[in-house]
């Protein structure tokens, strides 16, 4: 997956975010520099550090200060991914094996734990301690959503507002912070900051819903992992809870996810029957209305091109096949 295409300076500001992310994790240990640098140049869309720019298009925009939480931010997302490849036991990330498939769950560890302390690093250059605060409570909210995932594996009587927290924690907050503290590092009005983070929360639990949704109705091209992958691990999620509403699917489906837990069935089954309900439409609407939320937040602030520029992302989330 490519980094999102941005808009106009900031696409020189990114290939130089992009260099120093490389760099950030090269250290004494060859190979824990190799296993950071395998899953980073693996490539993705570099959302939280486009959001940390353009927050701070709002205050004394200045790259040196804003890299030192665009970075970080994304080292943060990074070491995330690289846990959540091993308690999913997942083959692929990106297109591209995953640091477990590659190097086995203990360097995988190891490689997630050495890229969280590459992110903590950098943020210590930075004076404001309440960036530092909402960072750390940023991190203790991901770790929780973690958890609760890993308890809900195959649970399928989670309702969807438990479903809504756990996304919040593990995906929303991130992003939101990721506008908040770009509006801070520049020194932008608290108000405007408390903006970008309702508009970063929004975008975030919509871009987390149209995931899963991509899980099961995108292919293996477009979202880099097979079909189902999530289904398949025992999470379950929005069009998964929907599905299981409709009494037209709920014992057929119930079935097919015992079948899978117990690995004697491939999720096309249970695919084919969340397709065949309305699990997809009614994810895709609540999306919708996260951004429009999102969109709500945005009118409130001051108008710029950088206001624009976020309401096009806001739209490109909900629209996005990869």
């Amino acid at each position: 997956m490519k980094r999102l295409q941005i808009f106009g300076l900031l696409n020189r500001d990114m290939d130089q975010i992009e260099k120093e992310l490389y760099r950030s994790v090269q250290g004494d240990d060859d190979l824990l520099t190799e296993t950071s640098l395998h899953l980073l140049k693996a490539g993705g869309k570099r959302l939280r550090p486009v959001f940390v720019l353009m927050g701070g298009k709002f205050g004394k925009y200045d790259l040196e200060k804003l890299k030192r939480v665009a970075i970080p931010l994304e080292l943060i997302h990074s070491a995330s991914l690289v846990h959540d490849d091993v308690i999913d036991d997942a083959e692929l990330r990106r297109g591209e094996l995953t640091v477990k498939a590659k190097w086995g769950d203990k360097i995988a560890m190891y490689t997630g734990d050495y890229i969280y302390a590459k992110a903590l690093v950098m943020t210590t250059e930075l004076k404001n301690p309440r960036i530092h605060q909402i960072l750390s409570k940023a991190m203790i909210e991901m770790s929780i959503g973690e958890m609760e995932q890993i308890r809900d594996f195959f649970n399928s009587q989670q309702s969807v507002r438990h479903y809504l927290r756990r996304i919040r924690r593990k995906t929303a907050l991130l992003i939101a912070v990721s506008c908040q503290l770009g509006a801070l590092a520049a020194e932008a009005d608290p108000e405007v900051a408390r903006l970008l983070y309702n508009y970063g929360y929004n975008v975030g639990m919509a871009f987390q819903i149209r995931d899963d949704l991509l899980d099961l109705s995108g292919t293996e091209k477009q979202i880099g992992k097979p079909p189902g992958s999530d289904m398949r691990q025992g999470n379950i999620t929005l069009p998964v809870i929907y599905s299981l509403e409709d009494e037209r699917l709920r014992e057929s489906l119930l079935e097919e996810l015992k079948s899978i837990r117990e690995g004697h069935s491939t999720v096309g089954h249970a695919i084919d029957l969340i397709l065949s309900g309305d699990g997809i439409a009614r994810s895709e609407e609540l999306a919708s209305r996260y951004i429009d939320k999102a969109l709500a937040a945005l009118e409130q602030l001051p108008n710029n091109k950088t206001k624009r520029n976020l309401r096009d992302i806001a739209y490109f989330i909900t629209g996005r096949s990869y």
